[in-house]
């Protein structure tokens, strides 16, 4: 059994997916209605998103709904913003929202200042950033680590485009040992050279276009997915998709594409071959 919270945002997710089919329409065309991405609409439905009440207001106006439709969708959500939170026992890592956004995506745009996206992290990575939340299981640790793995798979579908922008920064912080960000970016390498991706990397050596907050990931055109240490969000506001695309801009253009990321990424790995090394002797 789930939490009192999550079923009652199961709860709200089968009544809105339930006045949607009786209106005859699919996800895509109530997210255009709505003028909110699609992504949006699928985990509202499905129980993985708690919408803004802005959000479910132009979710309402999409569907057509008639006042007292309206008041009662209006107390689901209620419902869910009142009920007890998750105890530590049953929270699940922040990430695993993000994952699903990314699966349902064609168009990802990542950049990150401090951990590696998720879509390059190996299981291993994967694991000590999830473990870094508070109130985590070693089982839900589990279980995050493997959804994660599994979403990664979209990075080889065709007509997908994946962009990474990273700081050389990120590359040199490191959770484990130095053989674990070895076989890591041992990866990054591998998926560099896919067709579908493309990863940049601002060296150190040359200064930031802007001081970044915190990383960002780009949901097609309608969307950002923002991940803090307990929780995630998707904001789906156009204005602010806006600047966060204008920011993505600025840092993809400070940043060095194809062989320059390349040797870069090979210097950073001999820095951890004798750092590693010099610990086992």
């Amino acid at each position: 059994m789930g939490s009192e919270r999550r079923e009652r945002m199961r709860a709200l997710g089968v009544r809105l997916r339930g006045l949607r089919v009786e209106a005859g329409l699919t996800g895509a065309v109530l997210a255009e209605r709505a003028g909110v991405g699609q992504p949006t609409v699928s985990k509202v439905e499905n129980g993985r998103m708690v919408p803004s009440p802005d959000v479910l207001g132009r979710l309402c106006d999409g569907l057509g709904l008639d006042a007292p439709t309206v008041r009662e969708v209006r107390d689901l959500l209620i419902a869910v913003e009142t009920a007890a939170p998750d105890t530590p026992n049953t929270a699940t890592p922040a990430g695993t929202l993000l994952d699903d956004a990314v699966r349902t995506a064609r168009l990802v745009r990542s950049f990150q200042c401090v951990v590696l996206p998720a879509m390059l992290q190996s299981a291993e990575y994967a694991r000590h950033a999830f473990q870094s939340a508070p109130g985590v299981t070693p089982e839900a640790v589990g279980r995050a680590v493997a959804t994660r793995v599994e979403r990664q798979s979209v990075l080889y579908e065709p007509g997908r485009e994946s962009v990474f922008v990273l700081t050389e920064g990120v590359l040199r912080t490191w959770p484990g040992t130095p053989s674990l960000m070895l076989a890591q970016l041992d990866r990054l390498l591998a998926v560099e050279s896919l067709s579908t991706v493309r990863l940049g990397v601002i060296p150190w050596t040359r200064p930031v276009p802007a001081l970044p907050r915190h990383g960002f990931t780009l949901l097609d055109r309608t969307a950002v997915a923002v991940e803090t240490l307990r929780d995630e969000r998707v904001l789906d506001d156009p204005a602010e998709v806006v600047v966060y695309e204008d920011t993505f801009t600025c840092f993809e253009e400070a940043a060095d594409f194809g062989a320059e990321a390349r040797e870069l990424v090979l210097g950073v790995m001999k820095d951890f071959r004798n750092l590693d090394e010099s610990t086992t002797r």
